[in-house]
């Protein structure tokens, strides 16, 4: 039987996968309308999976049209209003990556301000997809802010890149190394939060790059959630997070989504970009394996 407390979450995921089901089974001409109609799979084809190009992506296409419960509106409508700062639905995902080229400064140390921005667009993609990803985009604006506000302090200076953060945390021993504190959340903390959603998104998106035509965008996504986030999530997490995975659709289409023109130009956007991230992560790692830091509770 199913535990009671598990209820909630199943219930709003079987909505996201309905309504993700009903979308990309649109057809995009109207040739093709009984194919995608009689199409068994979750994300259809190529051909019969449609997209809405304008107006804020695939959950939100469903918001229009009704139908949506209203506590999950108001979740969205919550992470929207954080972190769509320049006041557009869309996200063009090449800029976004493009952000975190200008992260690192000629002494490879990482500007704070570039990664804050790359996050920021980085959230506004996920939310772009609509509830599915909330489970990080939620945390991510969580945490965007409590950085923002460092960056905003009198000790400002300190957070001018991830190296001097450290050194100055570890220095005035703000750093909860073993367990949470009454102390606010240190930037280390939650910079190493961001660090690991930054790897479940790098493995996903290269995933995307390197697979085949014929791939499910669903296996891709869950393949990089369990080598990665999914070790530092309760089981209520991924749990619904798997499941929330399942509606994505096939690999070609999300490409698509991408906002960059074909499957092909998305591909060669992300070799173009994905480097950067690596490089961005690989650092991070590094300075984090030097000062023991990779495990704060």
């Amino acid at each position: 039987m199913l535990h009671t407390s598990l209820l909630p979450a199943v219930q709003e995921t079987t909505w996201r996968m309905r309504t993700l089901k009903r979308h990309f089974r649109q057809p995009e001409r109207a040739q093709h309308a009984a194919a995608a109609k009689d199409s068994n799979m979750i994300g259809g084809t190529a051909e019969g999976g449609g997209q809405e190009r304008g107006g804020g992506g695939l959950l939100f296409a469903a918001k229009r049209k009704g139908g949506k419960p209203a506590e999950v509106g108001k979740e969205e409508e919550a992470v929207e209003s954080s972190v769509m700062a320049n006041g557009e639905d869309g996200c063009c995902l090449k800029d976004v990556l493009v952000t975190f080229q200008s992260c690192l400064n000629d002494q490879q140390e990482i500007l704070m301000d570039p990664y804050v921005a790359g996050w920021k667009g980085l959230v506004r993609f996920l939310n772009v997809l609509g509830t599915i990803f909330s489970f990080v985009s939620k945390d991510a604006v969580a945490k965007i802010q409590i950085m923002e506000n460092y960056r905003s302090s009198d000790q400002k200076d300190h957070y001018l890149t991830l190296h001097s953060m450290v050194k100055y945390e570890l220095a005035s021993n703000l750093v909860d190394l073993k367990k949470p504190g009454d102390q606010p959340p240190s930037g280390c903390r939650t910079i190493l939060r961001l660090h690991r959603a930054l790897r479940w998104l790098q493995l996903f998106l290269e995933g995307l790059r390197t697979s085949s035509e014929d791939s499910s965008a669903s296996a891709l996504c869950t393949e990089a959630y369990n080598a990665s986030l999914a070790n530092y999530h309760p089981w209520i997490i991924r749990k619904t997070a798997l499941l929330s995975f399942y509606v994505l659709p096939a690999r070609n289409t999300f490409l698509e989504f991408m906002n960059v023109g074909t499957p092909a130009d998305a591909v060669a956007m992300l070799e173009e970009a994905l480097p950067s991230i690596a490089k961005v992560y690989d650092v991070t790692e590094a300075l984090y394996a030097q000062h023991n830091l990779l495990d704060i509770p």
